[in-house]
């Protein structure tokens, strides 16, 4: 699938939060006068970074303490309007508009809320830009790092968002609100092809590269069956923060940070203060877009948008991740795509970056007690431990939807989370395809046991034994959704109704649904076939071994011999593949990951 193009008006969002981020983290020269300063929680933020007369300037206002309601802006002559702002977030919240047409000089932008300013910046237009004094992660450049990717990947949410890899999100102008900031052309040709593990480091690293700001990692085991992963001492990369930095310097560091982590990075335990994430409470004010999920068995995801619910309309929380082929994708939350379950082996949930705090000394990454929200930051906080998978599942689903659904709304946003799941399998089933047709007659080597999970080389990029384990658990929920209406009906707007008189309509509406929904997939000689739902439930003991590129297309989508698809079959994997297969198919039966 390609990226989809926004709205206009969401575009205008994107374009102006891009460039107007970049104004505190890509300073501009300021003649502020002393009554003009930016707030602990709300900030001023404008772009370019070099604001020349005639060009458009963004402008946008970030707060941590509540929406912004009015941009103000006076200009050189002293003459006063009010800039037309888009809202965005909460929290945190944004408010951005475009000065189109400037002069030179000085312009003041002040942010306000009820009538009263809460933020000022001072802009010289036609000026020479600065450096700022400090660089360092706070409150200010962490909202702005929230609202930096709540932009980067937005998108109405009805709409499929995915690209083949990250560098067409950071190419485009109109989403990266930091796109060629440094006024050098660096974004043009600059890879951005992360996997799942590295890209929260990858999107970190290129903000701090932008802004001027270190960047943190660190180098982690992968644990065991019995304990999580442990880290070594932090490495602190402050080449950002001596300007200009060119991109071959990001370059080189990225790649080194991205040769460093992997999927264990993420899971190292809630407890453990060696970490460069730290666990964050279940609620809404803690979970800002950039905050990632790792789930216990090693996949990576970055939230990026709330959707409120409106009336009976299900909410939403948007993230997106990046797979083995590079490829990145947009997607809800819910139990087919965000695993959870309690392992020694893990420490699971939603995490946010580790801030670094300035010492006498230099820079050190804060401790989990000195993480208490006082700062403004999401607190620390282990409650995710304390959480059975459904309790975690039904607290979410509280904050996603707080007014509850009606079990209709809930089923079918089940059924729309299903169907995009099954779409981005056939993406990546044709990018397997492809490999293997680009090398004819070869055979993708095989790992053996619970490393079919984890390992490098094509079988990584091109077999799906994650993604499938994730497709059967969510066939399996969408199923079990009358069974959870009985186990919580509190979660459901009844509206007086008995809870096992709406699971058993339910149930029936399933049963229509199942001939109502369709995929098409292409098959090895290159027409389509088409699967209804109910197809590819009765196929579910193919596709509990349907993940090894080896296999034709049609196997991977679960035919047998009795099945019309199964004519055009021409490869098929090797029989020891094959039997090994078969020994390792109670896994997908069972929807169990096998301990490491």
């Amino acid at each position: 699938m390609a990226i989809t193009r926004p709205f206009p008006f969401i575009l205008r969002i994107s374009l102006t939060l891009a460039l107007c981020l970049t104004a505190s983290l890509l300073p501009v020269i300021a003649t502020a006068a002393a009554d003009c300063r930016t707030g602990e929680q709300s900030h001023v933020w404008t772009a370019p970074q070099h604001p020349q007369p005639g060009d458009p300037l963004e402008v946008m206002a970030v707060a941590t303490d509540g929406v912004l309601d009015q941009l103000l802006v006076t200009d050189p002559t002293g003459r006063h309007t009010t800039l037309r702002g888009t809202p965005n977030g909460g929290p945190p919240w944004s408010l951005a508009g475009t000065l189109f047409r400037p002069t030179a000089g000085t312009y003041r932008i002040e942010a306000a809320r009820n009538g009263q300013v809460v933020a000022c910046e001072d802009i010289e237009i036609g000026g020479m830009a600065n450096r700022p004094d400090s660089h360092a992660w706070n409150l200010a450049t962490e909202a702005f790092y929230a609202a930096w990717i709540e932009h980067l990947f937005d998108a109405p949410p009805d709409q499929s968002l995915s690209a083949d890899s990250l560098a067409p999100f950071l190419r485009n102008p109109e989403r990266n609100f930091l796109y060629n900031s440094q006024g050098a052309g660096e974004d043009n040709r600059l890879p951005a092809a992360p996997d799942c593990a590295d890209l929260p480091y990858f999107l970190r690293s290129y903000f701090a590269w932008k802004l001027g700001l270190p960047v943190a990692y660190r180098a982690c085991g992968r644990g065991s069956r019995s304990n999580p992963p442990r880290c070594e001492a932090q490495v602190i990369e402050q080449r950002f923060t001596n300007a200009p930095v060119s991109a071959t310097s990001f370059r080189e560091v990225s790649q080194q940070i991205i040769n460093t982590v992997h999927s264990g990075s993420a899971r190292t335990g809630l407890t453990d203060e060696a970490t460069d994430f730290y666990p964050v409470s279940l609620e809404r004010e803690s979970l800002w877009p950039g905050t990632i999920y790792a789930d216990p068995y090693g996949h990576v995801l970055i939230l990026v948008k709330w959707i409120p619910q409106r009336g009976n309309q299900s909410g939403l929380l948007l993230a997106v991740d990046a797979q083995p082929d590079n490829s990145v994708t947009r997607k809800r939350f819910w139990e087919g795509t965000f695993l959870f379950a309690q392992t020694p082996s893990s420490g699971p949930g939603f995490k946010a970056f580790r801030p670094l705090v300035q010492t006498g000394s230099g820079m050190r990454p804060a401790s989990n007690n000195a993480l208490d929200g006082s700062n403004g930051l999401p607190p620390y906080s282990t409650a995710q431990a304390r959480l059975a998978p459904d309790d975690f599942y039904a607290r979410m689903e509280q904050l996603i939807n707080p007014d509850g659904l009606s079990p209709e709304t809930a089923y079918e946003s089940t059924l729309d989370a299903l169907m995009e799941q099954l779409e981005t399998r056939i993406t990546s089933v044709n990018n397997g395809e492809t490999y293997m047709r680009a090398h004819p007659g070869a055979t993708v080597s095989m790992p053996s046991g619970s490393a079919i999970f984890e390992t490098i080389g094509p079988w990584e990029d091109y077999a799906t034994p994650s993604r499938d384990m994730r497709l059967l658990i969510a066939m399996k929920v969408l199923k079990g959704l009358p069974d959870r209406i009985r186990r919580y009906p509190q979660l459901y707007d009844l509206l007086g109704e008995n809870s096992e008189t709406a699971a058993v309509r339910i149930e029936r509406l399933h049963d229509q649904r199942l001939d109502e929904r369709f995929i098409t997939y292409t098959r090895s000689d290159g027409s389509p076939s088409r699967l209804s739902l109910r197809d590819l439930y009765r196929r579910r003991a193919g596709l509990e071994v349907g993940y090894n590129p080896n296999d034709c297309v049609e196997r991977r989508w679960g035919t047998t011999p009795d099945t019309p698809d199964n004519a055009t079959c021409r490869r098929q994997a090797p029989l020891e593949q094959q039997t090994r297969m078969e020994d390792y198919r109670a896994w997908f039966h069972d929807t169990v990951r096998p301990p490491r």
